[in-house]
């Protein structure tokens, strides 16, 4: 399904985001001329500090502290609804710096991560590590052995049921796993980095957020996020700048980038932990679910979905095994008795190459998802469309732009496993 939206300026562009819209259109309308829309859109963003973006709402400016329980990291995620927060070490003095205050961002994806590494066989250096999960689990681990494909298939919502009420579960804390987390502690903007920069590390560089730190305070100032910007985006249909770029289809900006046979989809009746697993493996976001004997897609699995393996496991509890299919049920019967709704759980959202970038950005934001499939006029998939290609159609990294910007980032720690 393909909704379609009106492009015309969003009540007087009042928004904070459209104000900074209409803040890149000043700055348009003076650019040299003889410059490529290209060349301008990045001018202008160049020329915007990042402290311009507006904050993030107040239920995402979430931290959890070191000593919090997998379980409560999970918890305060799901009931913030968002994917990943930073990490506060409790025992940091009052004055640190923000590089000694926080020890890492801590995600779903990464707990649960780190949960199936744990059943992984010891190397030689830590003969001690089943033998120290298996006492803690009570006897999980038995069925821990799950991260090939025919014992993922027998794992069912028992399983999971006694992982979350595990001691293991509940006394191991955040600052237990950093290993698993994404950067150590991670990497920052500071508030006088520029728009072009904070839109690179989304894009190019692969980042789903970017904190941007107050070095005078030694905390975290804003979290802007792919989202965000694409919301900001959405908010500037109307103004030249954006209808310039916006109004061009899929095909003529190169999207989707992905074609069909380099796609990473799982079947309706492969295992879910699979899906779980090659998102891992590759470091993507999402996805499709195949229907059988088709190359139609009958839903999406993402990282947020994570959360249902730990905050729901009952639901699972019919399943003699949790293939992508039986989640997929599960999860749509949870969230229809909890009157919620997620758009790609309960129903693909689908475009064609044909449709605007502007009607794609209007969708993507007003549904909150985080990738789109493109479709052909049968529904067989084409390819898939994240927040992030649409980003990198935005801006390009000039030669050099980063310099030793990277230089002095701390690197993953050497006994990360995600």
């Amino acid at each position: 399904m393909m909704g379609t939206m009106e492009g015309s300026p969003r009540s007087g562009l009042s928004s904070p985001e459209a104000k900074l819209g209409m803040r890149v259109e000043d700055l348009w309308d003076i650019m040299e001329p003889q410059l490529s829309p290209t060349e301008k859109l990045n001018a202008c963003f160049e020329s915007i500090p990042v402290s311009a973006f507006p904050p993030a709402p107040s239920n995402q400016a979430i931290e959890i502290k070191s000593d919090a329980s997998l379980g409560e990291a999970v918890q305060i995620l799901a009931q913030h609804k968002i994917l990943s927060a930073p990490v506060v070490d409790v025992d940091a003095p009052e004055d640190a710096s923000w590089i000694d205050r926080y020890i890492g961002i801590v995600e779903f994806a990464g707990i649960v991560f780190w949960l199936l590494c744990q059943s992984e066989p010891p190397s030689p250096r830590s003969p001690s590590s089943a033998t120290a999960l298996a006492a803690a689990t009570n006897g999980v681990n038995a069925e821990f052995e799950f991260l090939g494909a025919e014992s993922a298939a027998s794992t069912n919502g028992n399983f999971f049921e006694a992982l979350t009420s595990s001691d293991f579960y509940k006394n191991t804390k955040v600052r237990d796993i950093s290993g698993s987390f994404r950067w150590a502690p991670f990497l920052a903007l500071q508030t006088s980095n520029s728009f072009l920069t904070m839109l690179l590390l989304l894009s190019k560089y692969k980042m789903k957020s970017v904190p941007v730190v107050d070095l005078g305070e030694g905390k975290i100032e804003n979290i802007i996020t792919q989202s965000a910007v694409i919301h900001m985006l959405a908010e500037c249909a109307g103004l030249q700048w954006f209808e310039s770029w916006g109004t061009k289809r899929l095909s003529e900006l190169g999207l989707p980038v992905m074609t069909p046979n380099h796609l990473i989809k799982v079947h309706e009746d492969e295992p879910v932990l699979q899906a779980f697993k090659l998102m891992r493996k590759k470091r993507i976001g999402g996805i499709p679910v195949i229907e059988k004997g088709s190359s139609r897609a009958v839903g999406n699995i993402s990282l947020r979905d994570v959360q249902f393996l730990l905050t729901a496991p009952e639901i699972y509890h019919d399943y003699r095994s949790i293939t992508a299919k039986n989640f997929l049920t599960a999860v749509r019967s949870y969230l229809e008795k909890n009157h919620e709704n997620c758009p790609l759980v309960t129903g693909m959202v689908t475009c064609k190459r044909d449709h605007t970038m502007k009607e794609l950005i209007q969708l993507l934001d007003s549904e909150k998802i985080h990738r789109i499939y493109v479709v052909d006029n049968d529904g067989n998939l084409e390819g898939v469309i994240t927040l992030r290609d649409i980003i990198s159609k935005l801006v390009h990294e000039p030669r050099g732009y980063f310099g030793d910007f990277f230089d002095g980032v701390l690197p993953l720690p050497q006994n990360s496993r995600v």
